[in-house]
């Protein structure tokens, strides 16, 4: 069967030479609001209103969704502006502790609709109820309804990611 020997030794460089935004994942767990970088991240349809967010299978938000017994349906996504290089790299780094403690001192809300932390001063923010969830080799595919959008910026540049670092756009 073709392409079960493994991916080319070159996949992860290729992959990294794709341009992408970067967003910031919230979910309000039981227990604790939780928070993740994610650049895998893209909208799916405007009628019904979808996006798509991919997480590794073995991170705690993916945990959280694929759960048997009661998974998180309801998180927020904030699509990070350029200015929010820090913001990303604190919430993808191993270890972290809860979204809560890392929003300390940034300017944020909880969404009315997920419940989630909402970060301020990104260029968009969306509230969002999950629909499918679908296991993707080494990822969790989270297919959503958008229920709202807290907020959108009326100007600024995005925070991308490419080659494994973090740049502004040149707009």
């Amino acid at each position: 069967m073709p392409g079960t020997e493994g991916p080319a030794p070159d996949l992860a460089e290729a992959l990294a030479s794709w341009a992408t935004a970067v967003t910031l994942l919230t979910v309000a767990d039981d227990r604790d609001d939780v928070g993740a970088t994610v650049s895998a991240f893209c909208p799916v349809s405007a009628d019904p209103p979808l996006v798509l967010v991919s997480l590794m299978s073995g991170s705690y938000p993916a945990e959280l969704f694929s759960r048997a017994e009661e998974p998180v349906t309801r998180f927020a996504v904030t699509l990070l502006a350029a200015g929010q290089r820090a913001r990303a790299g604190r919430f993808a780094a191993t270890g972290r502790p809860g979204a809560r403690l890392m929003l300390d001192d940034v300017p944020h809300r909880r969404g009315q609709d997920s419940g989630a932390l909402i970060v301020e001063a990104g260029l968009a923010a969306l509230e969002c109820a999950a629909a499918q969830v679908i296991p993707a080799g080494d990822h969790l595919l989270v297919i959503a309804q958008v229920t709202g959008v807290p907020y959108v910026a009326e100007a600024g540049e995005p925070l991308i990611r490419f080659r494994r670092q973090y740049l502004p756009a040149r707009l």
